[in-house]
């Protein structure tokens, strides 16, 4: 694989992203995710991925990977963050809990909670 760009270059990153390297019988090609196979000038275009592209889809994918685990790990991460507030209440409830934490409290409540109501992102490349 040639070496020359020092930058990875978003098509050939987004058409790897979306590749399932489990070459084809059929067509000799590798295929998207959803099976639909390459086309001639995609083969060719993954061909021409320099170690820096391949570098960015493994880092794009595993940095998706992390923000999923994130999002699996984040209402038990929300309970225990809610813990040692609703230890302070004799009425326990979320209001009164948000009133006792300071700016940066806050700012994790918000992260947390964001995180359990955004809806599943499915992966897109040059996103993550």
């Amino acid at each position: 694989m040639p070496e020359t760009n020092i930058r990875p270059r978003p098509d050939i990153v987004a058409l790897l992203c979306d590749a399932d390297f489990k070459r084809r019988s059929d067509t000799s090609t590798y295929s998207h995710r959803d099976g639909r196979p390459f086309s001639k000038e995609e083969q060719a275009l993954a061909f021409t991925a320099t170690r820096v592209e391949l570098e960015e889809v493994h880092e794009q994918l595993a940095r998706y990977r992390e923000h999923q685990r994130t999002r699996e790990e984040a209402p038990e991460a929300f309970q225990r963050f809610l813990a040692p507030f609703m230890e302070q209440l004799t009425e326990k409830n979320l209001g009164n809990t948000v009133q006792l934490m300071s700016e940066n409290d806050r700012t994790e409540f918000n992260r947390l909670l964001g995180l359990m109501l955004d809806s599943i992102r499915p992966f897109a490349p040059n996103t993550f």
